[in-house]
């Protein structure tokens, strides 16, 4: 039963999938970050379905940039929006900090949001779908979010209240940290196998860049700075993918 919370919260959280409702506490909360990958394998498995339909050109391209979207309710986004307007401020930490707490969406992060989809929609349709292919995005789906849950079990917190920090105090950080490592070796391993390399590549330097600027420009992550991770971690590998196939190599 507790193995089946910790899957509710995390997809209850993370994702605007339907799942019955728990209260959170000490025990369903130690390992939510451990479940957070899952929502990877639904947007995985919805893409690869959407990509086996009959369906125009423009259709497929269309959904396959807006199924994470409608999975995830847009949660990664809003964080990569307001990270977008902290940055773009290039005010001190604190100052940094206020935006990422500001509700209302500043110029900078409709702008990156723009530039954002335009991006993800060209390298949609320069995505020719097969069932390989389908494979290796679902594993990346999987790796950014293991990647994700990692950092904020890892890396150093902002501040003392938000997402990040209530999701990285509850959890039983040492066991997560081993469980989410250790998946993303085999994640990493996957799509060496099935030709994918170009992906893992692209993910690390994007984690390694997410945590020079946490831990530089914000003194740590904040679950708006995970969302901007994400984000920009799909973004990366979604052209290593379409490199990938315009080499030949998948």
């Amino acid at each position: 039963m507790i193995v089946l919370q910790t899957v509710a919260v995390a997809f209850a959280m993370f994702s605007a999938v339907p799942v019955p409702q728990f209260d959170w506490n000490e025990k369903n909360m130690r390992y939510a970050l451990c479940a957070f990958p899952l929502i990877g394998l639904v947007c995985g498995g919805l893409w690869c379905l959407w990509g086996l339909l009959p369906l125009p050109a423009p259709a497929k391209t269309a959904g396959f940039c807006l199924i994470p979207v409608l999975v995830t309710g847009g949660i990664h986004l809003d964080g990569y929006a307001d990270t977008c307007d902290a940055l773009a401020s290039y005010g001190d930490r604190e100052k940094k900090l206020e935006i990422l707490k500001d509700p209302h969406c500043g110029a900078f992060a409709v702008i990156r949001l723009c530039s954002y989809f335009t991006a993800y929609l060209a390298l949609c349709a320069c995505v020719d779908f097969t069932p390989r292919v389908g494979l290796v995005w679902t594993l990346a789906l999987v790796l950014e979010r293991a990647l994700s849950g990692l950092a904020v079990a890892a890396f150093p917190l902002a501040k003392n209240t938000g997402l990040a920090h209530t999701f990285a105090t509850a959890a039983h950080r040492r066991n997560v940290r081993r469980s989410l490592s250790l998946l993303c070796l085999l994640l990493v391993g996957a799509l060496l196998a099935v030709g994918g390399f170009a992906l893992p590549v692209a993910a690390a330097m994007v984690f390694l860049r997410y945590y020079f600027v946490a831990k530089g420009q914000f003194g740590g992550t904040t679950g708006d700075l995970a969302g901007w991770f994400l984000q920009k971690c799909e973004l990366w590998m979604l052209a290593a993918l379409t490199a990938c196939q315009w080499g030949g190599l998948l």
